[in-house]
């Protein structure tokens, strides 16, 4: 076992999962100009399992770091600071969770407006 979690392979899938990929999601959701229902819907759900991803990471490392003799990774994991890095997954599934309400709403609202049409072309 290493003397610290921060050189363990979870920290760096907690960084990579925690910022690198949402950050890339949510930059690709800027910059595009046309995108299908399916993939804004794939995006939404991608975003609340990286949130519970990230959780399990946390935890995982919170456990890790109290069996460490390292007092820096405590600081972290083992702090008051960690509730502050609950903070980043909640946002990040919340987003995710508007944006499936939204394609889900938006979907349904297509269909009511659908058997509207079908009604009056009876």
């Amino acid at each position: 076992m290493n003397d610290t979690v921060f050189v363990e392979l979870q920290f760096w899938l907690l960084v990579l999962f925690s910022f690198v990929v949402p950050g890339a999601i949510v930059w690709t959701c800027l910059t595009v100009r046309a995108v299908s229902r399916n993939t804004v819907l794939l995006l939404g759900v991608l975003l609340v399992v990286i949130a519970g991803f990230d959780f399990y990471l946390l935890q995982t490392l919170a456990r890790m770091a109290k069996l460490t003799p390292s007092l820096a990774d405590d600081a972290v994991f083992d702090s008051e600071i960690t509730v502050g890095l609950y903070v980043l997954p909640a946002f990040l599934a919340g987003i995710g969770v508007n944006v499936v309400s939204h394609v889900l709403i938006q979907h349904l609202t297509d269909a009511q407006q659908r058997f509207g049409q079908h009604l009056a072309d009876r």
